[in-house]
């Protein structure tokens, strides 16, 4: 009996995200590391045949986790959705939004919600990211921000 192959096409509601495919140099900072410039790599790809975009970011900074994230859509509304994973054995749902010029992803978890809003240049060579969070209460305060300058497409 010979096993059926399944051939995954592209994935058209991503397109958004190609402009971000590619590996980036990324330096930015964190509010609970005063003081410190992080640096490392950020690297988006698609899988899958083109069906999901893959983010996996590396810091140089031990602070800062090696982690992995994955793209996907529901095509009954095109909606879309980033699972997170990291070496610390953080998991979490993100919702995402993409605009024109760029996504933004966000979770709405009562200890701790999250949003990081990434603006994509018109020349597609940086990008800008810029987060907040919010722990057990109504403040948002600041988190971490990034600015990406392509290292190769």
């Amino acid at each position: 009996m010979e096993k059926e192959v399944l051939t995954v096409g592209m994935n058209p509601a991503l397109a958004t995200l190609d402009r971000a495919v590619g590996i980036w140099t990324v330096t930015g900072s964190h509010p609970y590391l005063p003081g410190r410039t992080l640096r490392g790599r950020v690297a988006f790809d698609r899988i899958e045949g083109g069906a999901f975009v893959r983010m996996h970011s590396t810091m140089d900074d031990p602070e800062i986790p090696e982690g992995v994230a994955i793209f996907g859509t529901d095509d009954a509304d095109n909606a879309c959705t980033m699972l997170y994973f990291d070496v610390r054995g953080v998991a979490r749902k993100y919702d995402v939004v993409l605009h024109a010029d760029g996504f933004t992803w966000s979770r709405d978890a009562p200890q701790f919600a999250q949003r990081f809003r990434v603006t994509i240049s018109k020349d597609g060579h940086t990008m800008e990211g810029e987060g907040t969070m919010k722990k057990d209460g109504p403040t948002w305060e600041p988190d971490l921000r990034l600015s990406y300058v392509r290292a190769s497409k």
